[in-house]
């Protein structure tokens, strides 16, 4: 298994190949669709994915959010790593 960097706040992440973030009308959740798996994730992660478009860096998703939500840009911004850091572990997002 190779060793992945670590995230840095200029690190631009996206969604591994075939995984993606939907919104289950039925069940009126969000969703991540893996090949042979899904998370449910919660609202704040939503939040967060929502903004991972593969050109955005981490910096970038925190300024965002930080904005939207007036709260402090420290706390999102640990947030918004940790939760990348674990998903890439996951391999549901790529750096």
């Amino acid at each position: 298994m190779t060793e992945v960097a670590p995230l840095a706040p200029d690190s631009v992440v996206r969604f591994a190949r075939g995984v993606r973030l939907q919104h289950d009308r039925v069940r009126d959740q969000w969703v991540i669709q893996a090949p042979e798996r899904a998370f449910l994730p919660d609202p704040v992660a939503v939040e967060i994915l929502r903004l991972v478009d593969g050109t955005r860096t981490l910096d970038d998703i925190v300024t965002d959010l930080a904005a939207r939500f007036a709260a402090p840009r420290d706390l999102i911004a640990r947030d918004v790593m940790e939760m990348a850091a674990d998903l890439v572990a996951r391999q549901v997002l790529l750096p």
